[in-house]
């Protein structure tokens, strides 16, 4: 393998493959727990057999392996990702550039290893600084997927990643061209900040499984590195980063550091200088800097940092983010793909009837071609693909009003915020408890078995019922939200 032949972008394609119409597809292949085959004779039947395929539909689960024994008896999933060619729904074989990724999650949780303490003061009241997982990690399996977002925020930032590699094995001079490899994620609560850059870690630890032989994700725990002792805060932020660096020093280890709350430990320091601030605060911030500066040499570090208060945080520390990015409140069409998700998982297990619930494109079709009756009180007699279009036409008006509420005076008209990713999928769950009643909760008895092995409901809440709750809901939520303000 050449210097620049890295192969793992998520990226947009390099000229040679835009010059040849190939586009580059990875193909992630997860193996069962306790498969013992060699990861490059699994990447090499997988490859054979997705090239006996015409067409490949993008972003989608591969059937068919089942039937040789071999990937059988090893392999859990075959998935064609997310690629930069947004405009194709499928690619013909020929016009692929196939990238396999063959990878065996862990089980284990994270596990807690720095800890505060010096050792020096014989402190009592120590506490863990960081917890390190080793990845990928089963836990964090669908994570990325889960993740909906209006612009291609999970691919840049996957290009960012690519165009540091390739800076990187060309051994460009950093006295000319310079990267910090941090990256700072800003925004309202509940946007998926950190769960972004957990994902993102998994999806690194997959596609760079050529690269490296083990990943990690370290989470520091920034509340943890301010001590009661005076100065002595600095010192552990210090301490900490030696670690990290020994970590890096294992030149086959990927690791992505998180700091989460980022805030916490870059205050900005005219806080300090001005006296409303605590010195130590200074320190700290000093501190992390300097060991930023000696990590960005480190071809196989990351640094993730989040924050919902990016006014608070040093100025320095925002000027060495290579990448400042802004996760914003989900729009209406991204909360009808997070609502849909919803659906479809609660139908998956029983709770709601099946129905074929639209994608967002055929939604936004139905919309626009006012094909549908405005009378609902016949919904129960719909022929099933009309019960599909009032779903999904239902679910793009909960959408809309779940973006932006509206409140109206005698005097003024006054908009609210709208809802968060977090607090979306909140919504199933208290329509159930609030409107619905669980006795329309399953259990394993009211779920068979289709022949390929997928759960089919046999009872649930008709969608219509279910749907008239997420509304109830909806407009609780938009009264509470009146009350706070």
């Amino acid at each position: 393998m050449t210097g620049l032949d890295i192969n793992m972008g998520s990226s947009q394609d390099t000229e040679t493959s835009l010059s040849s119409r190939l586009w580059t597809v990875h193909v992630e292949v997860r193996l069962k727990p306790r498969a013992t085959a060699r990861f490059e004779t699994i990447r090499a039947r997988i490859l054979d057999w997705v090239h006996s395929f015409d067409r490949i539909n993008l972003a989608s689960t591969l059937e068919g392996w089942e039937d040789f024994q071999d990937l059988a008896s090893s392999v859990e999933r075959v998935f064609v990702a997310e690629s930069s060619c947004s405009s194709h729904h499928s690619l013909h074989i020929s016009e692929m550039s196939l990238q396999i990724h063959v990878y065996q999650p862990a089980d284990s949780d994270s596990f807690e290893e720095f800890t505060n303490s010096s050792g020096a003061r014989g402190d009592e009241d120590e506490t863990m600084a960081a917890s390190v997982c080793e990845l990928p990690n089963r836990g964090l399996e669908g994570l990325w997927d889960s993740l909906i977002y209006a612009d291609d925020i999970k691919l840049k930032l996957l290009d960012y990643i690519h165009a540091t590699l390739v800076l990187s094995d060309a051994n460009v001079d950093f006295n000319l061209v310079s990267w910090n490899r941090v990256v700072l994620l800003h925004g309202p609560p509940g946007t998926g900040k950190t769960s972004l850059c957990r994902a993102l870690a998994q999806k690194l630890s997959i596609r760079l499984s050529h690269r490296y032989s083990q990943a990690r994700l370290l989470e520091i725990n920034s509340h943890s590195l301010f001590s009661k002792w005076f100065s002595e805060s600095g010192k552990l932020v210090q301490r900490l980063f030696t670690s990290i660096t020994e970590l890096v020093e294992e030149e086959d280890t990927f690791l992505v550091v998180l700091i989460d709350e980022v805030e916490s430990l870059t205050a900005a320091r005219a806080g300090a200088l001005a006296g409303t601030e605590p010195s130590d605060g200074l320190r700290v911030v000093n501190a992390l800097l300097t060991q930023l500066d000696k990590l960005k040499h480190r071809k196989n570090v990351l640094i993730m940092s989040t924050s919902n208060l990016v006014k608070a945080i040093d100025g320095a520390f925002v000027d060495r983010a290579d990448v400042v990015q802004y996760i914003d409140l989900p729009s209406r069409e991204a909360i009808y793909e997070i609502l849909r998700t919803c659906l479809c998982e609660i139908m998956g297990r029983g709770i709601v009837s099946t129905i074929n619930v639209p994608t967002l494109k055929q939604a936004q079709m139905y919309e626009l071609s006012t094909l549908h009756s405005t009378d609902s009180s016949g919904t129960s007699f719909m022929d099933p693909r009309e019960r599909s279009k009032n779903a999904a036409l239902r679910i793009l008006a909960l959408a809309g009003q779940c973006r932006l509420k509206f409140s109206n005076t005698d005097l003024y008209r006054t908009q609210t915020q709208g809802m968060s990713g977090r607090a979306l999928r909140r919504l199933p769950v208290l329509a159930l408890a609030r409107y619905i009643g669980i006795g329309y909760t399953v259990s394993p008895r009211n779920i068979a078995s289709t022949a390929n092995g997928a759960r089919k409901s046999n009872a649930g809440a008709d969608v219509d019922v279910w749907l008239d709750g997420m509304e109830g809901v909806v407009r609780e939520q938009a009264k509470e939200q009146e009350r706070l303000k």
